[in-house]
């Protein structure tokens, strides 16, 4: 395993959720309101979204691979400035009704089976993965007008993997670990600074904090995974992996 760790109700024809390209990024131009009154008015918020779109033939063979193509161009994109966080990820799950939920986590790893995050298995999207492995991802990056959107299943990594990665987190993100009990209700924020000083005390820096049995990585395996790219006049490029039943991949492009 590889650690690459490091939306608007519009018009008919606007695509509802699409990142906006930042004012000054290549080809976008900002649509001004008709009045300091509409600064907040949801309904006339868009930009202009760039001309040069996504070559088929320039596509990798595999989606991760491709993954990997574009996720580059994010970092980079952060480096300049340009961009917050491009592990950032929504994750969505519903529980054993249906009932859906999203959150943002970091991806912390990916590779050729698929994406990595980790968390406390006893919070909201774990409890829902035990039932429902089916979970959706959403990479949005916002100033390249580019989202990446996957659907997969999820699946608990090994505790060994888990282990590095866990003794690789800054010591106060391995008390944290244990602090928290996610997803649970508590009476106050005292009583969540309360656990982590007295974890402070009994495991100060230096002294190896032990892996927290309830916490570990998930690993989305993909089954579809579609690039999308904003483009003028709202029409966009949205290419979509699906894998087959021998397990390869084929290639294509939706409407926008």
């Amino acid at each position: 395993m590889t650690d690459h760790s490091r939306r608007d109700p519009t018009d008919p024809q606007d695509t509802a959720g699409a990142p906006q390209e930042a004012t000054g990024g290549p080809g976008a131009r900002e649509v001004p309101p008709s009045s300091p009154a509409d600064l907040d008015d949801p309904a006339v918020m868009r930009r202009q979204y760039r001309a040069e779109g996504v070559d088929p033939a320039e596509l990798a063979g595999e989606p991760m691979e491709q993954f990997g193509r574009w996720f580059a161009e994010a970092a980079l994109a952060e480096r300049n400035g340009g961009l917050y966080e491009p592990n950032a990820m929504v994750v969505s799950t519903a529980d054993a009704d249906g009932r859906p939920s999203s959150r943002t986590v970091l991806l912390k790893a990916y590779d050729a089976d698929g994406f990595v995050f980790f968390t406390n298995y006893e919070s909201r999207k774990a409890r829902d993965i035990a039932v429902n492995a089916r979970v959706a991802l959403l990479f949005p990056w916002h100033s390249m007008a580019r989202q990446v959107l996957v659907t997969g299943g999820a699946e608990r990594i090994g505790r060994d993997e888990t282990a590095r990665y866990f003794r690789s987190r800054p010591h106060g993100s391995q008390l944290g670990a244990w602090a928290s009990r996610q997803s649970t209700q508590i009476a106050s924020r005292e009583e969540l600074d309360r656990a982590y000083a007295e974890l402070a005390d009994r495991y100060p820096p230096g002294a190896q904090v032990p892996v927290p049995p309830h916490w570990g990585g998930i690993r989305v395996v993909p089954d579809e995974v579609e690039f999308w790219q904003g483009r003028e006049n709202r029409l966009h490029d949205r290419l979509r992996y699906a894998r087959v039943a021998d397990g390869s991949w084929t290639v294509r492009r939706l409407a926008p």
